[in-house]
């Protein structure tokens, strides 16, 4: 099964992704759950997304609430599905 990094900007977007998390429980995919802004923590975003491979992440989901730049920011880092 793919590893998969769900990334959020901030703690209030979590209720968006809370659906999509619990299907991945449900189904025994495997998942990190992060809040990394863009914005706020550009460097920590990009160790973040540099290690993933690492860490055996195949997909990101990406979510931000008003300013949804965290999918751009991890795409411009990776070869991996954002």
């Amino acid at each position: 099964m793919p590893k998969v990094a769900i990334m959020m900007g901030s703690p209030n977007d979590r209720e968006q992704l809370e659906g999509g998390i619990h299907l991945l429980e449900e189904f025994g995919v495997e998942h990190e759950v992060n809040v990394l802004s863009a914005h706020r923590n550009p460097n920590q975003v990009a160790e973040y997304v540099d290690k993933a491979e690492d860490r055996g992440i195949q997909v990101f989901i990406c979510a931000a609430g008003l300013a949804a730049h965290l999918a751009g920011a991890v795409a411009a880092r990776s070869t991996l599905p954002v």
